[in-house]
């Protein structure tokens, strides 16, 4: 997963690259380029996609920490395991499930974008269900170690500190 963090990085920084150099093209040589943003949000999807796994595997993903701040023991370990199994888990099967089909189509329909210059769908919408599988398998990974941690038969820090406000 730690490439796939790597990855998720790269994608953000070449992003803002492009981000940047669109807006300089465009305003500075009044030159535009669909094909150009859309490369951009594409970007911004591997990112996402690819980055979730790695920041779930750090532990570093989003809480709400009203009660888990609070436990101790093996109290988190509890509440990540039924996130873990009761939300996380269902959904990223779901996700997998609904958006390989509609992988598939846009992949043998060749759809393009409807902007002109505009790019081919299918890489982007790859993203879905690949991002959603990787993030599956890492949760399935999460509960195995969140269950050996709460058997004895592991250590584990899942300390969490709130993000800087």
């Amino acid at each position: 997963m730690e490439k796939l963090g790597n990855l998720a990085a790269f994608a953000v920084t070449a992003a803002a690259l492009i981000s940047a150099g669109n807006a300089f093209v465009r305003y500075g040589l009044d030159i535009t380029s669909n094909g150009w943003l859309e490369i951009q949000w594409y970007l911004f999807a591997a990112a996402v996609m690819l980055g979730a796994p790695y920041v779930l595997k750090v532990n570093e993903h989003v809480r709400v920490d009203i009660v888990y701040g609070k436990l101790k023991g093996f109290g988190p370990a509890y509440v990540d395991l039924f996130g873990l199994i009761f939300f996380l888990l269902p959904l990223c099967g779901l996700m997998v499930y609904l958006t390989w089909p509609f992988f598939l189509s846009m992949y043998h329909s060749g759809e393009m974008s409807s902007n002109a210059g505009g790019l081919i769908r299918w890489p982007a919408m790859l993203l879905l269900p690949v991002g959603f599988a990787l993030m599956f398998i890492q949760g399935l990974a999460e509960v195995i170690k969140r269950l050996l941690y709460v058997g004895g038969v592991i250590k584990l820090d899942i300390h969490y500190e709130k993000p800087l406000q």
